[in-house]
């Protein structure tokens, strides 16, 4: 394959030689860099910036460095990084476009009153749909590791799960790919779901026929001011509660409703998870870090102080506390034994 003739070999240059070249190209007008490089492959097991031989080069040192860094690179620089080419020769080396993703480009489409304003800002109509969670190998796995943190039941008998914000079922979707068994059999477990979208909350119901599964339409601030909401599948308290990407939305007071998770909802033995977005959706990509409005990189420090008051209120009310994640940091609060 003979790729992109304008690629710049780059063998034994630093890191930051190739940061400028990626940046010079795009400040020319180039939608798409490309340069060639080592194959990764050849120095598995070493660590990026140390040297590989290549026999094909005459025993020349050619610069290490793994698909990962690459992978880091491409997103740090708010690029997309395409499908690495072999390039056709004698020489392993192997040719890597970057592609500026369009950071106008996210899921977000503002609807009009008509269409049900603010409050169906996340509903079927959205763009918000388009993204899958359950396709996201992090959250994935990192929830799966708080599930078996949490020791709760292996069976669904007795059980009872509640997600708020749930929108069209996401956190439903995880949980019955980790526990399928709360969610079939002849005694699943209770699980409910809260969301203010009605149009999300139908999708939900769809996706969702078991027996045992419920969604209610409400506002999450109203949980604990509601008596409605204190009847019927809410009656009870829940023995696992899921808040993932909720509690940092504008129109939710993360402070009272967490104090009244743990006051009214939690059973004694209950499990909390609490999902921090410290992500982005832009332009088809899973960018990492939380933007905060007028700051051009990320900025963690607002997702710092929500994590470090959810765990240290937590810790005050006898829960182990645990944070874990990348682009979703969960806190995972379990009864303290005695």
């Amino acid at each position: 394959m003979s790729g992109d003739a304008r690629a710049r070999v780059f063998v034994d240059e630093s890191m930051p030689a190739i940061v400028a070249h990626l940046r010079a190209g795009w400040a020319a007008g180039q939608r798409r860099v490309s340069l060639r490089v080592l194959d990764p492959d050849q120095g598995a097991g070493r660590y990026a910036g140390e040297r590989v031989a290549v026999a094909e080069d005459g025993g020349r040192a050619w610069v290490h460095r793994p698909m990962a860094t690459w992978v880091e690179l491409a997103g740090r620089l708010g690029a997309r990084l395409r499908t690495p080419r072999p390039v056709a020769g004698a020489l392993p080396v192997v040719e890597l476009s970057f592609e500026r993703i369009n950071p106008e480009a996210g899921w977000r489409r503002e609807l009009s009153e008509d269409e049900g304003g603010a409050r169906e800002r996340y509903g079927a109509d959205s763009g918000f749909q388009r993204i899958h969670k359950l396709e996201q190998p992090g959250l994935l796995i990192d929830l799966e590791e708080a599930l078996d943190r949490a020791g709760l039941p292996a069976r669904g008998e007795g059980l009872r799960v509640l997600a708020l914000g749930i929108n069209s079922g996401a956190e439903f979707e995880l949980l019955r790919a980790l526990r399928p068994q709360w969610f079939g059999g002849e005694r699943p477990a209770t699980c409910v779901g809260v969301d203010y979208s009605a149009s999300a909350i139908a999708l939900a119901r769809e996706r969702f026929p078991e027996p045992g599964v419920h969604f209610v339409v409400a506002d999450l601030d109203a949980l604990g001011t509601d008596p409605d909401l204190a009847a019927g599948v809410l009656a009870e308290p829940f023995d696992l509660v899921v808040i993932i990407g909720t509690l940092q939305s504008p129109t939710v007071a993360d402070r009272p409703l967490l104090q009244h998770l743990v006051r009214e909802r939690l059973a004694h033995r209950g499990v909390l998870i609490i999902g921090v977005p410290n992500c982005r959706y832009v332009d088809g990509e899973l960018v990492y870090g939380a933007r905060m409005r007028n700051y051009r990189e990320a900025e963690l420090g607002l997702s710092i102080k929500d994590v470090a008051f959810y765990r240290r209120y937590l810790q005050q009310h006898r829960r182990r506390v645990m944070v874990t994640g990348k682009h979703y940091l969960l806190v995972t609060a379990v009864r303290e034994r005695g």
